[in-house]
């Protein structure tokens, strides 16, 4: 029975594949791709710094070494967050209120304060999604868009094991519905590439910078030396490389060794940033050769209200400068009424940021300092 439902999986992920390639092959895409590596660009756009107010640095717990003064003009900000779950009794509550940003109310002037906001969306938005407080199977209605565009959300991530909760059918709504709303896709069929380019302010004496999205669920079997070749391809078609990794043991406050060393390697492949998610509760940071990896944010929009951990997710800032990782900013969230992040503030605020500074794990992870 196991052996039947792989195979119908890997058939769903082919047909979906084919899909998109053939969606591709039509449309605008870079010349010269690499074999293996496919490419989804936005508009260029112009980004401001204008909202970089003089209180960030203090909150900044992790920087590189090798980070220098810069013209703010050449400042790229770009905000991460956890494991978002319009399903289950997250769309219950949005569905009561009728209100479909109400998740988002007490964060999303915060999400807006950035050049592009990323988030990993676990759940597909589908037609007639039905109203329910339990199970494992999730979908949310199509009017969570509506949330997504009030916090300004630029990419969402969907590499994750919920994405194909219904199928090809409801993965396939979910991106139409994205791509209709102007919201980029990361991380699914695996080995896509979406590209964010950016030009300066008119006047300004700022660079163009290219922003690179990857995604992988590495839940289930992967590819090591796939993914590594990938990066590497992906890396010489934009400036910054970010990879979302869906990955690691739930409930847990450290990453495994392989997570470690797997994320070293996709670092010296080419990343400038791995965002990690799927624990449910926050993980140590690390800087490794000057590049962060955050290999759990914890949760931002979810309805696992039964531990105090499964409530308390981060925020995360990202400061790039001249097209390199400059240093980040931590927001701890707390959530209640089973949707609803909030920012900490006082002890428990600085409880949190405590944690998550790269040395308090080191010797308990077997992270290295």
């Amino acid at each position: 029975m196991i052996v039947i439902l792989l195979y119908c999986y890997i058939v769903i992920l082919l047909i979906f594949s084919f899909k998109q390639y053939l969606k591709l092959a039509n449309s605008k895409n870079p010349a010269g791709q690499p074999a293996g590596l496919k490419l989804f660009s936005s508009p260029s756009s112009s980004f401001s710094t204008s909202s970089l107010s003089a209180d960030l640095s203090a909150e900044t717990l992790v920087e590189a070494e090798t980070s220098t003064k810069a013209d703010t003009s050449s400042t790229l900000v770009l905000i991460t967050t956890g494991d978002v779950i319009p399903a289950r009794s997250v769309n219950y509550k949005m569905t009561k209120y009728n209100d479909f940003t109400h998740p988002f109310i007490k964060t999303a002037d915060f999400l807006k304060n950035a050049d592009i906001t990323l988030i990993n969306l676990e759940a597909p938005l589908i037609k007639d999604c039905s109203i329910t407080n339990e199970g494992m199977v999730f979908c949310g209605n199509q009017r969570f868009i509506e949330g997504l565009k009030f916090a300004d959300i630029d990419v969402v991530n969907l590499a994750n094991n919920h994405a194909l909760n219904y199928g090809i059918e409801g993965l396939q709504q979910t991106t139409d519905l994205l791509e209709n709303n102007h919201i980029l896709i990361s991380g699914f069929p695996p080995n896509n590439m979406t590209i964010k380019q950016f030009n300066p302010a008119p006047g300004s004496a700022g660079q163009a910078i290219s922003l690179g999205f990857l995604g992988w669920n590495l839940l289930e079997q992967f590819n090591k030396e796939e993914i590594l070749t990938t990066i590497r391809q992906a890396k010489t078609k934009t400036d910054l490389l970010i990879v979302s990794l869906h990955w690691g043991e739930e409930y847990s406050s450290c990453p495994a060794k392989w997570q470690i060393s797997l994320a070293h390697q996709i670092i010296d492949n080419g990343a400038d940033l791995i965002v990690g998610n799927h624990p449910h509760w926050i993980q140590p940071t690390e800087i490794y050769n000057d590049k962060l990896i955050i290999y759990s944010h914890g949760n931002f929009i979810f309805d696992q209200e039964w531990s105090q951990e499964t409530k308390i997710g981060i925020v995360a800032k990202h400061i790039f400068i001249n097209k390199q990782y400059q240093s980040s900013q931590f927001s701890p969230v707390l959530i209640s009424d089973y949707n609803q992040p909030a920012f900490l503030e006082g002890k428990e605020k600085e409880t949190i940021l405590k944690k998550l500074k790269p040395d308090f794990f080191a010797s308990k992870c077997g992270i290295p300092k």
